[in-house]
């Protein structure tokens, strides 16, 4: 059995993403997440699916937790064989009003986050000549739009750190590879569509078509389920001479 480590895996993508794998029936899971109840939601997924696993509620704002997070994994699993970094937050404002603070938590449970985590699993993973990092980055990533200045720095920054790690990696059997979703249909963009229809006056499928998949060019939300689908794959060995890719997964949106 191979072990993963999702970081946000007890709600939204990463929860999609950790229910793929444990669909597979070939993973230990670690789940990460600040929900009150993420324990039992690892519990569950594991009941569900029979396989084992494992709760921490590290805070991607304190290394230590983070290294803690990987020292107990490996203690319980003996080892980390793919590493999803998808933990992450959104603030939205021009430029000149967006706070500091959140600016720094963006980089931070972002991009630096990441960094702390592949660093901690890297060792391992170049001893025993095999590991997958995949790096949960957005169409954002690879284009911007406006009022997102700390997002997008993150996610165009992630991308690039995939591909410096790619390369570091490749002589030890370690691939590393961004994911680039559009929008995913998730609770918490499901609340974006309520609020952004009630501040603007306009229906929620006027929301949905006009505004949050207006540049799609498939008029389609991601799933968790393809996202999930598509991680499994990247930490197969049949992906092993793929590396240091960022893929959009948009409905086309990079594609103008």
């Amino acid at each position: 059995m191979k072990t993963v480590l999702i970081t946000g895996s007890t709600s939204g993508i990463g929860l999609g993403i950790a229910t793929e794998f444990a669909k597979t029936k070939q993973y230990h899971i670690v789940f990460n997440g600040l929900e009150t109840n993420g324990l039992e939601i690892a519990t569950q997924i594991g009941k569900q699916y029979g396989v084992e696993v494992m709760f921490s509620n590290a805070n991607m704002l304190k290394p230590e937790e983070l290294r803690k997070m990987v020292d107990e994994a490996v203690v319980k699993f003996g080892k980390i064989d793919v590493l999803i970094n998808n933990a992450g937050i959104q603030h939205v404002s021009p430029i000149e009003d967006f706070p500091d603070e959140k600016w720094n938590a963006i980089i931070g449970i972002n991009l630096t986050s990441a960094f702390y985590l592949t660093k901690a699993v890297w060792k391992g993973m170049k001893e025993r000549k095999f590991g997958r990092v995949i790096n949960i980055a957005s169409a954002h990533g690879l284009v911007a739009s406006e009022f997102k200045s700390a997002y997008i720095a993150s996610k165009h920054g992630i991308v690039g750190f995939t591909k410096t790690i790619a390369l570091e990696g490749a002589p030890f059997g370690i691939t590393a590879n961004a994911i680039c979703p559009g929008y995913v249909k998730t609770p918490l963009v499901e609340k974006q569509i309520a609020d952004q229809a009630k501040a603007h006056q306009m229906s929620e499928a006027d929301v949905v078509s006009k505004v949050m998949l207006y540049k799609q060019a498939v008029k389609e939300f991601v799933s968790v389920e393809e996202l999930g689908q598509l991680a499994v794959f990247l930490a197969s060995d049949v992906a092993k001479t793929l590396t240091g890719t960022a893929l959009p997964v948009d409905g086309g949106w990079n594609a103008q």
